[in-house]
């Protein structure tokens, strides 16, 4: 999945973590990823394999509404939201990827199991 890495808390879990952006960006992009499983919305799949050091805590306070392609990291967890939620992950950047559309015969782009890579555009 392409990124932009472009994310409202990109800057903030850089100061969070101890790390510059560009080290966040690296981490993130480095890792290999699979989907555990899929929940809170239609098409949102909680991925497993986040590095340790970008383990940060969520938001105190969630956001009414983050947009769809939305790239994020709460926890253990990396994510992308695939539709308009509100939201309290921290979000390093965006995709134009479409992660649920229902006129597929699989909506849902990230299934259990998926391996995912995150690729900096």
């Amino acid at each position: 999945i392409e990124v932009r890495y472009d994310g409202d808390d990109l800057t903030e879990v850089a100061a969070m973590t101890g790390r510059s952006i560009d080290e966040v960006i690296a981490l993130h992009h480095g890792a290999e990823y699979r989907v555990a499983f899929c929940g809170f919305v239609p098409g949102f799949a909680y991925l497993l394999g986040l590095p340790a050091e970008l383990h940060v805590a969520r938001r105190a306070t969630p956001r009414p509404r983050v947009d769809p392609g939305s790239v994020a990291v709460a926890g253990e967890w990396a994510g992308v939201y695939p539709t308009a939620s509100p939201g309290g992950w921290r979000l390093l950047g965006h995709t134009d990827a479409v992660l649920w559309d229902e006129s597929r015969a699989r909506p849902a782009l990230l299934e259990p199991g998926t391996r995912v890579r995150f690729l900096p555009r």
